[in-house]
Order: structure tokens, then C-alpha cells, then sequence
């Protein structure tokens, strides 16, 4: 009798556990294989099978561009963006929300061997911040050469772009993204895997070169011996919680009919965050239990630089309070304005859902 018992207190909870699985709805989300984006592969490796209501899916994107693509063609639920394309995605077709941050900080300009000999970096990336070195010797070497030099950027449409924009305004350093002879610096688009060996050719050439792009790809060229990181957004674009970086949308159809699905996937990413935060100031087991999560799904990305990008004392990114945040977004919106990277302003307070926020 108790074997029976037993036996039915089973198969009940196998059929509810089936029920629950089937009544699950699939959630879709693109992704580009950067730092920014961590908190999303470790959710889904460490959590997607604890959801109730969401099937959790990531798709890896090869570039920015495929991704606005695929995700304003309405086939997929969720995207993760840098923030000024975000803004120019919802200018042109403002049929999603942004409902969270995947991170805040995390890119870095990197400068070739030719450069710093002219910079002359300090020896610890602890030290370095965005002084007028490296501004001066873009202003010496357009003098010389009356030739720009090029900054490797994932977008025109990123906050890379616009971090530097403000780097080089404040020291009187012009920068334009399409081909100028008039001025010192020229922003070029460099798919962010291709950056290191962009900087590594122009090096093997004699050209100087740079490029800002989100992390690892700056500790990369450093770790590989063959650039130097020059200095952190975090430090250029000064926020007291970290800037804003790129940011999750969801469509409004996903918004209306997934809502419990979408709204569980952002608390999981948010927790992964956490778990990240964790592991780096732990180290150990711990952060290369992390590291094996990224490798699996971004080969490209070295243990060593995934660390030296994680590492609790520089805290050059970091994945806490992913709740909206309007001001900050503003201080974006702003620059990118400011310096032609987008077109228009949005209305933030439209453009932002808060009912995905952890209170």
C-alpha cells in the first residue's frame, strides 16, 4: 500500500513538473560576445532550467548590425544593445521597451606600441586614467603627418563612441566618423574580435592606431603583448553607480504576452550579475567556475583577459543596480547628441518600462 503511495506521490509530481515545462514560453534573446553581456550567458547556464515561466534561449550575434536587423523584425523577444543604438532603433520603430541594464562601465581605449612611446603609459592599468597624454600625442601626430589617426569602434551608434567623443572634446581634440582629413582623430568601424589585430597590423606598418571597444578586448592586446590599455570609460564617463552601457529591450508584443516569461528572465540576469560580483571578489573556484561559462559560449575570449577584465580591484565593469535608470541614460543621450551620434533625442520616461525593476 505505502509502495502505491509512493509511486502515485511520483507520477503526480513528474506531471506537474511536465505541465510546467510545457506551459513554459519560449523567450528569445540576441546577444554579441562582449563582457557586457556575461551576466545573460551565465543566467542561462546557471538558471534557465529553475524558471517557471520562461524558456530561456540566447542567440549570439556576429555584429551590431544583424542584430538590430533581426530583433526590429519582431521574430525574437529580447536584445541586448548598446544604448545610443538602442535610442536610434526606438526612433525609427519604437515597437519595444527597455526594461533593464545588462551592466554599467566596461570599455577601454587601447593604444598601439607606436603610441605610448610617445605616451609613456604608467607601468599598473591602475594608474592610468584619461589625462592629456594621449590627446597631445593625437594633436603631435596629426601635426606631423596632417594625416588623422584611426580609433577602431564597435558602431558609430555606441557609447564607445560617445566616451570618446567626450575624452577628446575635453582636451580640444576633433574626432569624425566618416573619412575628414580635417581633423586629428577618425572614428572607423572594427567588428570588436578584429580589434586587437587591427591595432597589431597598423603596429607591424609603422601607423599608429588605437581603438575603444568594450572589454576584453583592451586587455587582450595588453595581456598578448602587443597594445597597452590607456585608459577606462568609468574614468571618462563618471557615474556614481557606473555608466550606462548597453541595455535590454523587449518587444511590446513579448512585453504583452510574456510578461511573467520576460520579467523572470530579467530577475535571473540580474541574480547572475550578482553571482559574477561574487565570484570576482572571491576568486578562485568560484570566478573560474564563471570563466568556464563564458569560454563555452565566446571560445575568443582568453581565461586570462576575462580575468584581468573581472579583476575586483580596477573595477572597470560591473553588474550591479540593472534596475532602469533614466538619469543615466540621459547623461548618454546627451553627449551622443551633442557630438552628431544620434540624430534626435527620444523620451526616455516613454521609452523606459519600471515594472521589470527588483524593489
Amino acid at each position: 500500500m505505502l509502495k502505491s503511495i509512493m509511486t502515485l506521490f511520483v507520477v503526480l509530481f513528474l506531471s506537474q513538473e511536465l505541465t510546467a515545462q510545457i506551459n513554459k514560453q519560449k523567450v528569445e534573446a540576441l546577444y554579441i560576445p562582449l563582457a557586457d553581456h556575461y551576466a545573460a550567458l551565465v543566467a542561462y547556464e546557471r538558471y534557465s532550467k529553475d524558471m517557471k515561466y520562461a524558456d530561456y534561449k540566447i542567440i549570439q550575434m556576429k555584429n551590431w548590425d544583424l542584430l538590430r536587423a533581426y530583433f526590429l523584425s519582431g521574430e525574437v523577444d529580447m536584445a541586448y544593445v548598446m544604448s545610443p543604438l538602442a535610442m536610434d532603433m526606438y526612433r525609427v520603430k519604437p515597437n519595444f521597451k527597455w526594461v533593464g541594464l545588462m551592466h554599467r562601465d566596461g570599455n577601454a581605449l587601447a593604444i598601439n606600441d607606436l603610441m605610448n612611446n610617445r605616451v609613456k603609459l604608467p607601468k599598473f592599468r591602475r594608474d592610468r586614467k584619461p589625462d592629456e597624454k594621449v590627446a597631445k600625442t593625437l594633436k603631435e601626430l596629426y601635426k606631423e603627418s596632417k594625416v588623422p589617426t584611426q580609433i577602431g569602434i564597435p558602431h558609430i551608434l555606441s557609447t564607445h563612441s560617445v566616451v570618446l567623443y567626450k575624452y577628446l572634446k575635453e582636451y580640444g581634440v576633433n574626432i569624425h566618423f566618416k573619412l575628414n582629413k580635417n581633423v586629428e582623430v577618425q572614428g572607423i568601424t572594427i567588428a570588436p574580435p578584429k580589434s586587437p589585430a587591427f591595432i597589431k597590423s597598423k603596429s607591424s606598418r609603422a601607423i599608429p592606431a588605437a581603438f575603444e571597444q568594450s572589454l576584453p578586448w583592451a586587455d587582450v592586446v595588453e595581456t598578448q603583448g602587443y597594445g597597452y590599455v590607456a585608459w577606462y570609460s568609468k574614468d571618462v564617463m563618471e557615474h556614481k553607480d557606473g555608466h550606462v552601457e548597453c541595455i535590454a529591450l523587449a518587444t511590446d508584443k513579448a512585453i504583452k504576452t510574456k510578461f511573467d516569461a520576460i520579467k523572470e528572465v530579467m530577475y535571473y540576469i540580474k541574480k547572475a550579475g550578482a553571482d559574477i560580483e561574487k565570484a570576482r571578489k572571491v576568486g578562485g573556484e568560484e570566478l573560474d567556475e564563471i570563466v568556464k561559462i563564458i569560454r563555452k559560449h565566446i571560445k575568443a575570449h582568453t581565461k586570462n583577459a576575462i580575468i584581468a577584465s573581472l579583476d575586483y580591484d580596477l573595477y572597470v565593469i560591473n553588474y550591479k543596480n540593472l534596475n532602469i535608470d533614466k538619469d543615466g541614460l540621459k547623461q548618454i543621450m546627451d553627449y551622443a547628441y551633442e557630438g552628431n551620434i544620434i540624430k534626435e533625442k527620444i523620451d526616455i520616461s516613454t521609452f523606459a518600462d519600471e515594472r521589470f525593476d527588483e524593489k
